[in-house]
């Protein structure tokens, strides 16, 4: 009977050790099977951005993160440490995940504001002022396309006249100046500033000088450039229909037609009836076997 106790706890101990052994062995595997899927896929720290940031803002710690990213496809610019991009102002918009890059920073020894780094390579940015109208009753943005058009005076003969002067400009900015003329009170005059190539500046300096501009918006996508030849008022009345063109048939209700109406046959007047002349009386006369007759009128009264 005190052998049975003895085998027992052996056999418990030879079980204890089994399993320690086989988890010791699992362990060393899956250690050994995470090295090779790091060695194999190799990751370098990556800054991107943790929130939403707006153009024209200096990051500040809370709006960027680290990420590990494949090693060898960093995109080109981006860095690998927050302390590199903090207090450093936005170029462009970034959503939330998106790597911060230089080309998007506002360079660290670079000239104050924003705008000068936004212009493109050739370009020029320049500002005309506008009323509330004219600038599309503020619904333009940066970022938009407008085509800007010209109210005007012919030289000929002093007529008016509205022509597309440039055309898919995107605005650069929007904003406002104080403007004050003589015994006036001051006034916010509201301004867009537009990205233009050199050629198209003088085209608007001109422009703005000669008669008041109107701002067009462009649909989103659309670079199609129109062909016109200006509207004066002679072919604005021309096109509408102010000249006596007969009115359009009346378009019939869904399943309903419309029926011609026949015209009323003409009224024939009746002939008034044409009465005998009176020839008096008539008497018969027997000559010779042959009748007549013989007629004698009647005293008139």
């Amino acid at each position: 009977m005190a052998a049975k106790p003895k085998s027992v706890v052996i056999v418990g101990v030879l079980s204890l050790a089994i399993a320690a052994f086989a988890s010791y062995s699992l362990f060393t595997y899956l250690k050994g099977q995470e090295a090779r899927v790091k060695s194999a896929v190799a990751t370098s720290k990556v800054v991107v951005a943790a929130q939403d940031i707006p153009i024209g803002n200096a990051i500040n710690i809370t709006q960027v993160k680290e990420i590990d990213w494949p090693q060898g496809t960093a995109p080109q610019g981006s860095f690998q440490s927050t302390d590199q991009v903090v207090s450093r102002v936005t170029l462009d918009r970034f959503a939330a995940g998106e790597p911060i890059l230089d080309s998007k920073l506002v360079p660290k020894e670079g000239q104050k504001g924003i705008l000068t780094y936004r212009i493109p390579e050739g370009h020029r940015a320049m500002t005309v002022r506008v009323d509330d109208v004219a600038g599309v009753a503020g619904f333009i943005m940066p970022g938009n396309k407008v085509d800007v058009v010209l109210t005007t005076r012919q030289v000929a003969n002093q007529q008016p006249i509205s022509k597309i002067v440039i055309q898919n400009v995107p605005i650069l900015a929007t904003g406002q100046i104080i403007e004050q003329k003589k015994d006036e009170k001051p006034v916010v005059v509201p301004t867009v500033t537009m990205d233009v190539v050199p050629e198209d500046a003088e085209k608007l300096a001109i422009a703005s000088t000669q008669g008041t501009l109107q701002l067009v918006l462009r649909r989103a996508g659309d670079a199609d450039f129109a062909k016109t030849s200006g509207a004066t008022v002679v072919k604005v009345i021309k096109s509408s229909s102010f000249q006596g063109e007969p009115s359009p048939a009346p378009k019939a209700a869904p399943g309903r037609k419309i029926h011609a109406r026949k015209a009323a046959p003409p009224v024939k007047e009746a002939k008034a009836e044409k009465k005998p002349a009176d020839s008096g009386y008539g008497v018969e006369v027997w000559k010779s076997g042959k009748k007549t007759t013989e007629f004698f009128r009647g005293e008139q009264e």
